[in-house]
């Protein structure tokens, strides 16, 4: 079977081919179709179902490119994985608001539904519980949303915390005094304010105490009033310094907590204070916890492989022990 689609605009068919025409060469190898460019004309050919869902990926991109948001491989295999499970038309509710303009004038915006998702109960709630695992920028988009929230003069502090949990390494064989020692764990946090403020105006509020990176046990005894809180990693907190942290929780503060659940290095038989809270926290007003799946990961796409070779593995451990 044959498929034609006309393309009017020149830049869109060079944006859809993608540098090497690495976005078609995708869309080819997921459906075994053939895609030729001849003038305004592309031209699919293959098995009739496949150019069938070929053209719908197609269209989506070329109506996302039309809307004037970037083409990424990313958004070419989550369009993929969106028509395979025959929900094409939340394709169009991917075009997103922008969240925040980074330092050297980039959009961040969120770039699948569970972003989008996640940002809106950000905008909505006082406090956020967002678990899922690494690569779906839970950490980076509450930062964003924390700086917007800051230039928008809603609050006048950004504090970001982690606890200082060793990932099978310890803090005492790292150099220097405690700051330097802690510095490794919070180093992500200022990787994405560095992103969104660039160094000298990071540099300049962290001076004037807008803006706070600290361990978690600082946070102790503190009520943290107009601020907006980011606690990351927080499948690493005891449900003591859970609850210590979400009564730090002052007047016209916002709070965002991150953390995935496959991934906790608390010593063996304490408890996470995130899964708990998951749990003890549902159906309060004001609060919203959301689960990020592997299709929400934005790194390489081997990412999303690997977290689903780790589930399937866990599955068959499962198993194995019940059985």
């Amino acid at each position: 079977m044959e498929q034609i689609i006309n393309i009017d605009r020149m830049e869109h068919a060079v944006a859809l081919f993608g540098s090497f025409d690495e976005n078609v060469k995708i869309i080819e190898e997921e459906f075994s179709v053939r895609i030729v460019m001849r003038e305004s004309e592309l031209k699919i050919s293959g098995d009739a179902e496949n150019v069938l869902k070929a053209s719908k990926v197609i269209d989506s991109l070329l109506s996302f490119l039309n809307r004037g948001e970037q083409l990424s491989e990313q958004n070419v295999r989550y369009c993929i994985s969106l028509i395979n499970e025959g929900s094409e038309e939340k394709i169009e509710q991917l075009a997103s608001d922008c969240v925040c303009i980074t330092a050297k004038g980039k959009p961040i915006k969120p770039k699948t539904l569970g972003q989008k998702r996640y940002c809106k109960a950000i905008s909505d709630n006082t406090i956020t519980i967002a678990v899922g695992p690494a690569g779906t920028g839970k950490t980076y988009l509450a930062v964003a949303m924390a700086v917007t929230a800051f230039r928008a003069k809603e609050v006048n502090r950004i504090i970001l915390t982690r606890p200082a949990v060793e990932a099978g390494e310890k803090l005492g064989f790292l150099p220097g005094d405690l700051q330097s020692k802690v510095d490794p764990y919070l180093r992500p946090l200022y990787d994405a304010l560095f992103d969104m403020l660039g160094a000298e105006t990071y540099q300049k509020y962290l001076e004037r105490g807008n803006i706070e990176v600290a361990p978690l046990a600082y946070m102790r005894g503190r009520t943290l009033d107009e601020s907006f809180i980011i606690l990351d990693e927080a499948q690493n907190t005891t449900t003591e310094q859970m609850k210590m942290f979400l009564t730090r929780l002052g007047t016209n503060s916002k709070m965002v907590i991150t953390g995935d659940i496959t991934q906790i290095d608390l010593p063996s038989g304490a408890k996470s204070g995130l899964k708990e809270a998951v749990k003890i926290l549902k159906n309060i007003n004001g609060i919203e916890s959301l689960t990020f799946s592997e299709k929400d990961v934005v790194r390489h796409r081997l990412v999303q492989d690997i977290i689903k070779a780790y589930e399937r593995n866990e599955e068959a451990k499962r198993k194995h022990d019940k059985g």
